[in-house]
C-alpha cells in the first residue's frame, strides 16, 4: 500500500513538474517575426550568412529570449506580404514584427496608395494581434521621376508618424550603390554587406527589443 501511494505521489509529481515546465515554456517563448523581400531572404547568399540569420545568432549570444522568424520571400510585393501576413501572425504570435517591404513595389511603379494601404493593413493586424510592427525605410532608384522617388522615401515615415510605431532608418546605409557590397546583378547585397546590414539594424532595434520585452513582462506579473 505504501509502494502504491508512494508510486502515484511521484507520478503526480512527475506531471506537475511537465505542465509548469509546458506553462513556462510558452509564458516566456517570444518571437521576432521579419516580413520582408529578397534583401531580408538573403537571395543569392547561403541562408546563414544572411542578416536575419546573424540576428537570431545576436540575439543568442546577448541571451535575449526571443526567437526569430522569417517569411521573407525574394521579389515579395506588399500585396503578396499582405496575403500571408494573418496566417504568419497566428502561427508565430510574434512580440515584434520586421515589415521590410515596398522596393519591388516601387521598381514595378505600382500606386503609391496601395502601398500604403497594404502597409497600413499590416500594421493594424500586427497591433491586433498585439505584436509591435517596425517599419523599415525604403529607397528605390530614380526610374520613375523624382516625385514618385520622393513620394516613395516620404510614405513610410508619414505611416510611422501616423500610426505611432517605430521606423527603422534606411538599413541598406553605406551598402547601397557601393559596388563592393553588392552582388553581380547590381541590385542585392553580398556576403560582406550583411554585418553592415545587421549594424544598422541593430543599433536600433535593440532598444527596442529590450523595451518590448520589460513592457510584456511586467503585464505578465
Amino acid at each position: 500500500m505504501e509502494f502504491l501511494l508512494s508510486y502515484w505521489q511521484q507520478t503526480v509529481r512527475v506531471i506537475l513538474m511537465t505542465l509548469t515546465l509546458s506553462l513556462t515554456q510558452n509564458v516566456f517563448a517570444k518571437t521576432l517575426l521579419v516580413v520582408g523581400d529578397s534583401l531580408s531572404a538573403g537571395y543569392g547568399l547561403d541562408p546563414a550568412d544572411g542578416w536575419v540569420n546573424q540576428l537570431a545568432e545576436r540575439l543568442k549570444a546577448h541571451d535575449i529570449p526571443l526567437s526569430v522568424a522569417n517569411i521573407s520571400i525574394s521579389g515579395e510585393t506588399s500585396a503578396g506580404a499582405l496575403r500571408r501576413l494573418p496566417s504568419a501572425l497566428a502561427k508565430y504570435t510574434p512580440t515584434i514584427v520586421l515589415i521590410e517591404l515596398g522596393a519591388n513595389d516601387g521598381l514595378q511603379g505600382l500606386p503609391l496608395k496601395l502601398l500604403e494601404q497594404n502597409l497600413r493593413q499590416m500594421i493594424l493586424l500586427c497591433k491586433q494581434q498585439g505584436a509591435l510592427p517596425v517599419l523599415f525605410t525604403m529607397h528605390i532608384p530614380p526610374n520613375y521621376g523624382k516625385p514618385y522617388t520622393t513620394a516613395f522615401s516620404q510614405l513610410f515615415s508619414t505611416l510611422s508618424q501616423e500610426q505611432n510605431i517605430p521606423l527603422m532608418p534606411f538599413f541598406l546605409e553605406g551598402v547601397a550603390g557601393n559596388p563592393e557590397f553588392i552582388q553581380a546583378d547590381g541590385l542585392h547585397p553580398n556576403q560582406a554587406a550583411q554585418p553592415i546590414i545587421l549594424k544598422n539594424v541593430w543599433t536600433v532595434l535593440a532598444p527596442m527589443i529590450k523595451q518590448q520585452l520589460t513592457i510584456e513582462e511586467s503585464a505578465t506579473q
